[in-house]
């Protein structure tokens, strides 16, 4: 999942691989619930003597395929295409559906590692991940990352491993 084992330098190991939280998608699958009743009801309510009612239920049909693919699929193929890899070497962030970027966060450049929580999102059990870094694009701020805590803690181990030289503990 998001960096396949192959792909994994010699002395590499996963510690954690994971997706955003499942909260991302729920309002795509309100919105899966709201236009299958909508449709249906739509489909129902159209009079069976109108002249054109094959033709009425089949643009109903059309735009609600249309609209489960906006509201619903994309938004559950960008959350099934977005992964986290935390590797005694580095951090990579895969985001993409058709396009693929990746975005990799090497132990040792790590400065800080910081989360922040909502009431919510405290109940949830997720939160934002602010990794600062000494590369490029410098803090990066990864929301809904789930079991935060338990993230932010394996995350602060890999740094801490990375900085002792000792990256290939476990």
């Amino acid at each position: 999942m998001g960096l396949p084992d192959h792909h994994l330098t010699e002395g590499e190991l996963r510690i954690s691989s994971f997706h955003p939280h499942w909260k991302r998608l729920v309002v795509p699958f309100l919105a899966l619930v709201i236009i299958a009743v909508a449709s249906g009801a739509g489909m129902f309510f159209v009079p069976a003597d109108f002249a054109y009612a094959a033709h009425a239920r089949i643009a109903i049909a059309v735009i609600a395929v249309i609209l489960l693919t906006v509201w619903s699929f994309v938004p559950y193929l960008q959350w099934k295409n977005t992964a986290y890899v935390l590797t005694t070497h580095r951090f990579t962030i895969s985001t993409g559906v058709l396009n693929k970027s990746t975005d990799e966060i090497p132990m040792a450049k790590v400065n800080t590692v910081s989360s922040d929580q909502s009431l919510v999102e405290r109940l949830l059990g997720c939160g934002t991940l602010t990794v600062e870094s000494a590369g490029e694009r410098g803090q990066i701020a990864l929301r809904d990352i789930p079991s935060i805590q338990e993230v932010r803690s394996q995350l602060f181990r890999a740094v801490e491993d990375a900085s002792d030289g000792d990256v290939d503990a476990k």
